[in-house]
C-alpha cells in the first residue's frame, strides 16, 4: 500500500490513536515480556520501525537498549518526542532505511507490517536482513489468521497473516524463527500473534 495513503489515514486519528494505544500500560505484559526478552540484549542499535506513539522505544530504553523509533506520522513522532525527550524519534519509512548495511543489532516491526499487501513484504523483509548485523534480532506483531486475508481494519485496510506464513517469508529473506506467541481474541482485540527470528 502506498506509504502516504497510510500516512495521511493515521494521522486523521493519531490524537485518538495516541489515548487508546499510546502509553506501556496499554500494552499485554506477555507482549512487552516477548519483546524484552528478544531485544534486550542487542549490543547495539535498535530500531523500533512504525514506533508509533514511541512507548514501545521507550519500554526498550528503559531495560537499557539503543533503541531509536521511526514513523511515517509526524504527529506520531511529536508525540514520542515530547513524551519521551530523552529517546530518538524520527520520520521515516521502512522500506528505505538510512542505515548501513550491517549496522543495525535489532529490529522491532510491532503491528507495522500490517498495512503491506503480501506481494510487497519480501521487499520490506529483505531491507530489514541489509540493515542487520549477522546475528541480529527482529521481532514482528502481526494479527492472526489462518491465512493471508485482507480485512477492513478501522483505520486502512490491514492483512492477517499466519505465523507459519510470516515464518516462510522471513526464511525466504534470511532469517530463523526462533519464539513465537500468540495471543487469542479476548471479546475486544483482534487474535495476533507474535515471531522472533535471528538473521
Amino acid at each position: 500500500m502506498d506509504p502516504e495513503t497510510v500516512q495521511r489515514a493515521y494521522s486523521s486519528v493519531a490524537g485518538l490513536y495516541i489515548d487508546l494505544f499510546g502509553t506501556r500500560e496499554r500494552t499485554h505484559p506477555d507482549d512487552l515480556a516477548f519483546i524484552g526478552r528478544h531485544l534486550k540484549d542487542c549490543p547495539g542499535p535498535v530500531l523500533d520501525l512504525g514506533c508509533g506513539p514511541g512507548h514501545l522505544t521507550a519500554y526498550l530504553r528503559s531495560l537499557g537498549v539503543d533503541a531509536s523509533g521511526i514513523d511515517l506520522v509526524p504527529e506520531f513522532v511529536a508525540h514520542a518526542r515530547a513524551a519521551h525527550p530523552d529517546g530518538h524519534y524520527r520520520i521515516g519509512s521502512m522500506t528505505r532505511l538510512d542505515a548501513a548495511g550491517g549496522s543495525v543489532a535489532g529490529i522491532l516491526a510491532w503491528f507495522s507490517l500490517i498495512h503491506l499487501p503480501p506481494d510487497e513484504i519480501d521487499d520490506v523483509l529483505a531491507e530489514f536482513r541489509r540493515v542487520l548485523a549477522p546475528g541480529g534480532s527482529l521481532v514482528v506483531g502481526m494479527f492472526d489468521g489462518d491465512e493471508v486475508a485482507a480485512f477492513e481494519h478501522k483505520v486502512v485496510t490491514a492483512y492477517r497473516w499466519s505465523p507459519a506464513a510470516l515464518s516462510q517469508r522471513l526464511s525466504h529473506a534470511g532469517f530463523a524463527e526462533v519464539d513465537r506467541l500468540h495471543r487469542p481474541s479476548d471479546g475486544t482485540h483482534r487474535p495476533y500473534a507474535a515471531v522472533a527470528a535471528r538473521g
